[in-house]
């Protein structure tokens, strides 16, 4: 069993407290719910079909049951929420965020299902599965588009779906609305970094003026083209955004965090047709990050 699992055992100690111990309201309770878990990741690390899953997990079909209603009740959800406000009171969360996408192309196993397309793209409910499955044809083929928000280690915080084609730029904003991380004590949940780094895509008046707002600190690359017009409008242009080159040389923490994502080629590739179970996948990713940096406190003898 071994070579099949993934978890160490102070790893599953954090998520076992955390997870249901049935698949579903009236289900029977599992045997060994860590069997359920790693076979989960097993899937989405290596790929596979769901009916190729080694029989060591036992029926494939209840470890596929268990994710599928573990997505549609936004369990993981709930566990990570948990975690990070965990990680967060024992000071580990960077409050300077990098944000950023990539790509994940669509297989054909994904994709045949009927979409409804033209229908609201941003993906930002993660127990509501949007009409057009987060699947959309952009250059080289269909695809969906992984946003995510990582601290300043690199490490998940807020993840959001759309279809491949979809920008950048309209994601920030509801990917900064769903930042929540509860705070030690009773205070409010902290919903404000430090500061924000982004690429060039990122660089709009809204988001700016968002982040001016809300006093949070920008470093986002201004594009060739907003400088040219700013600067033939003259005095009306206004001066020109502030920008930290050194700071900004940071924001590759969130590339690095999308090549440990896809080192999961479940997550590199979508097998899924659901929207709301390859969420999932990448949100048992983030728990499954968050747990290694955690482990090591409770095992020193530290609560979390």
């Amino acid at each position: 069993m071994s070579r099949f699992r993934m978890l160490s055992d102070s790893q599953w100690a954090l998520m076992e407290e955390l997870l249901p111990a049935r698949s579903g309201r009236a289900g029977r309770p599992f045997a060994d719910a860590r069997l359920m878990v790693e076979g989960i990741i097993y899937r989405y690390r290596c790929g596979i079909a769901w009916r190729d899953l080694p029989p060591v997990f036992g029926p494939w079909q209840t470890v596929w049951t268990w994710h599928r209603r573990l997505a549609g009740e936004g369990i993981w959800d709930t566990v990570l929420g948990i975690l990070l406000g965990a990680a967060e009171a024992a000071g580990l969360v960077d409050w300077v965020v990098s944000v950023d996408s990539t790509i994940a192309w669509a297989h054909q196993h994904a994709t045949n299902v009927s979409r409804r397309t033209g229908a609201g793209s941003n993906y930002t409910n993660p127990c509501l599965e949007p009409p057009d499955h987060a699947i959309g044809r952009s250059r080289g083929g269909l695809s969906t588009k992984v946003h995510q928000l990582v601290d300043g280690h690199g490490r998940p915080l807020v993840v959001l779906l759309t279809p491949g084609q979809a920008g950048d730029s309209p994601m920030f904003l509801p990917l900064m609305g769903q930042l929540r991380i509860n705070s030690p004590g009773r205070g409010r949940p902290r919903t404000r970094p430090d500061r924000v780094r982004a690429d060039k895509a990122y660089s709009s008046r809204a988001i700016r003026a968002h982040l001016r707002e809300r006093g949070i600190g920008a470093v986002i690359a201004e594009p060739r083209d907003q400088a040219g017009h700013r600067k033939r409008r003259g005095t009306r242009g206004g001066r020109p955004p502030a920008f930290d080159r050194d700071d900004y040389r940071g924001r590759n923490v969130v590339e690095r965090s999308f090549c440990d994502l896809e080192q999961w080629r479940g997550l590199a590739t979508r097998y899924d047709k659901l929207a709301i179970t390859y969420r999932a996948a990448v949100a048992v990713h983030m728990v499954f990050v968050w747990t290694k940096d955690l482990a090591p406190l409770r095992s020193g003898g530290n609560h979390v």
